[in-house]
């Protein structure tokens, strides 16, 4: 089944909110997603996380909540679980989950699974009726292979064509992040994607001329993209939705993701 395809089926159901992608993995996608998510709630939208597929997790055989079964937990769904004030099931926010801390096919692969790309479409819009915006996090950087094999490679990028959302770019602040963001914003423009903003994060706290870049950046993500510069998250050991969410420009992501419509 071609990106196309998926694409013109999954136009049935209009989304609303965002596609959170990042120029590479460990940049801070799902703590920037959870900031969104908290700063849309406190503006009285109802939110909601997707992060269709995780790699990484631990199994619990049971909770602390009376009544909740066991199972696998991955650190980036509870994150989105909690930041959210739309009720949803693990499952729900999170389709797939394997266990293996890899890139995706490589996890699904390992435990003899696929991953369906209509299943993580339908996903999304199983939720878009009780919320006014979802958040989706992505997985890895923004070209990350989900389906390899005889029907056909399927990526990351499809899914987010597939979804048809405005993208937020997470930028990592490090060396090297200044080619990263534009090769990626290339990359999503190309897919005829609308590269709606981007958030900048202080992921190295000792990076040089970290303003420099930040400038440098702002300017050209805007006269390339028209995308402005959503926050500047800073360094922070234990980051979490409330202080990520003071750091964004509330107005500006309002307008930016034509939530104010």
């Amino acid at each position: 089944m071609s990106a196309s395809d998926l694409s013109e089926e999954s136009a049935a159901v209009p989304l609303r909110g965002c596609f959170i992608a990042g120029t590479d993995t460990g940049v801070g996608k799902t703590v920037i997603s959870a900031g969104l998510l908290c700063l849309l709630g406190r503006g009285g939208l109802r939110v909601a996380g997707y992060k269709p597929v995780a790699a990484g997790a631990v199994w619990h055989a049971d909770t602390a909540t009376p009544g909740e079964p066991g199972g696998w937990r991955n650190d980036d769904v509870e994150a989105l679980l909690a930041a959210g004030n739309v009720e949803l099931t693990r499952a729900e926010l999170c389709p797939d989950v394997f266990e293996a801390a890899c890139a995706p096919h490589l996890a699904a692969r390992r435990e003899g699974r696929r991953i369906e790309p209509q299943r993580l479409i339908d996903g999304a819009r199983h939720l878009m009726p009780r919320c006014d915006a979802l958040v989706v996090e992505g997985v890895g950087g923004f070209c990350v292979p989900l389906v390899e094999g005889a029907g056909g490679d399927w990526g990351t990028d499809d899914l987010a064509v597939a979804l048809g959302l405005p993208v937020v770019l997470v930028v990592g602040l490090r060396l090297g992040c200044i080619n990263h963001a534009l090769l990626t914003a290339q990359a999503i423009s190309a897919r005829g994607l609308r590269l709606a903003g981007w958030i900048a994060n202080r992921i190295d706290p000792d990076m040089a001329y970290a303003a420099d870049n930040i400038d440098t950046l702002t300017r050209a993500l805007q006269s390339r993209h028209a995308a402005p510069l959503l926050g500047v998250i800073a360094h922070i050991e234990e980051p979490d939705a409330e202080s990520v969410a003071d750091q964004l420009d509330a107005q500006t992501v309002i307008e930016a993701l034509q939530l104010g419509r």
